[in-house]
């Protein structure tokens, strides 16, 4: 297995719910040498310093300051990236029990694509909130079971004869995970009681929780040459990898580089980004303003870092699937292993403009990493992502890359292997060398 494409599943492997991808990134960063700073602290930072802070338990930001006047037109560069996916989240009461059967009540999170879920053992993930000694104070567990739990069964053929026509899925009736047999006597609480068991604590003590299902099984290559790799969550951990490989070169290279660099992986871009820790809040302002106030500088000057400063927003794309050619645009059709997408949109979804192209077009000329363009088909609305909307939070000039995907939603999606190396290597040199 190529190297880059055993850190990708490695930390896809981790990164079983938000916040486990939150704490898998730190865990790398402090090994990089970044130190942790509380939002609830005065901050005190030096130049050459590397530093991140935790947004409510599933956002980080990490930023690494070189050298030179740190107001200077074009010191600052940023690359943004998404910790969550598309998937199902636990109901609170989540126990039903229906003719003996114990299944779980859950509601989907972000546009997936519900039948992906069905047939396939799945795992849980999460946090759990318990009594503290103070109301304002609850411990809060990471959980992760790491172990087949769970299957949502499909109906048989034979009572569904037109499933391979294609029917509606009812989300309440149908994506119902099957947990236990549990009998004609299965008690309604018989998951609490389980997860108090787990976690080893007194049932009362759960006061809630955010748990998220997972597909259990591992990411792997395939292909004749092993050039393409299936994994679930391939969508954006991708991104976050490529982020991360970054940052950690601007700690290598010490302060051979002049500026700030800053990594945000925010939350909530599959709900539309607009929460306390989502892109759409005010978190990567807040943490701008406070790195220069703590440097000295004012917030003018702040702004004048700002206008000049450059981001990328580092996401999927959709990859051209071969059966269904007719979905993609004429002339921009991004394929597995061509390297680095630069998405494109006139409604400004994406946020690239024609000078962001250029710049980004010239960093991968520059350092020979593939790239190619994608833009939707005009009768296909498509996607969309965080960097409009941070951009419009911090305006800067801004550009949405990606690696291409296929299955982009489904439960397993699938990439090429070398487009990964491509995207590490284009956050390493937009960081560090440019």
């Amino acid at each position: 297995m190529y190297d880059f494409v055993y850190s990708l599943l490695g930390l896809v492997q981790k990164s079983v719910s938000p916040w486990h991808t939150a704490a898998a990134a730190v865990e790398r960063l402090e090994r990089a040498g970044f130190v942790r700073l509380d939002m609830r602290d005065c901050w005190q930072l030096v130049q050459g310093g590397r530093y991140y802070t935790e947004v409510f338990g599933s956002t980080v930001l990490a930023f690494a300051i070189g050298g030179g006047d740190l107001a200077e037109p074009g010191y600052l560069r940023l690359a943004a990236a998404h910790t969550d996916f598309p998937g199902l989240r636990l109901k609170p009461s989540a126990g039903i029990v229906k003719d003996g059967y114990g299944i779980l009540n859950v509601e989907p999170y972000g546009g997936m694509i519900l039948h992906s879920w069905q047939d396939r053992p799945l795992s849980m993930a999460g946090r759990v909130a318990l009594r503290g000694e103070k109301a304002f104070s609850p411990v809060v567990r990471l959980v992760d079971f790491a172990r087949p739990l769970l299957v949502i069964p499909e109906l048989a053929i034979h009572m569904n004869r037109k499933v391979n026509e294609g029917t509606a899925i009812k989300k309440q009736k149908e994506m119902l995970p099957l947990m236990a047999v549990l009998g004609k006597e299965g008690e309604k609480s018989f998951f609490e009681a389980w997860l108090a068991g787990e976690i080893g604590c007194c049932r009362e003590d759960i006061l809630s929780y955010e748990i998220n299902l997972y597909p259990y099984e591992a990411g792997c290559q395939l292909g004749m040459a092993g050039e393409m790799v299936s994994a679930p969550r391939l969508d954006n951990i991708t991104s976050v990898e490529a982020c991360l490989q970054g940052m950690e070169a601007a700690a290598a290279a010490g302060q051979d580089w002049q500026g700030i660099r800053l990594a945000g992986l925010f939350d909530n871009e599959e709900i539309g980004s607009r929460t306390k820790q989502g892109a759409g809040s005010g978190v990567l302002l807040q943490v701008l303003e406070r790195i220069y106030e703590a440097l000295g500088y004012s917030r003018g000057q702040m702004w004048q870092a700002v206008s000049g400063g450059f981001m990328l927003s580092v996401d999927v794309a959709h990859g051209l699937q071969p059966n269904y050619p007719e979905k993609y645009d004429a002339t921009n059709r991004p394929v597995l292993n061509g390297g680095v997408v630069l998405k494109q949109a006139a409604s400004q979804s994406y946020a690239g403009d024609a000078e962001a192209v250029a710049i980004v077009s010239a960093i991968c000329q520059q350092e020979g990493i593939a790239c190619q363009r994608f833009v939707n088909h005009s009768d296909e609305p498509g996607g969309s992502t965080l960097g409009s909307i941070a951009s419009a939070l911090v305006p800067m000039r801004t550009m949405d890359i990606g690696v291409p995907l296929l299955s982009m939603h489904s439960a397993r999606e699938t990439m090429g292997a070398w487009d990964q190396e491509s995207l590490n290597q284009l956050l390493k040199a937009f960081i560090v060398n440019f």
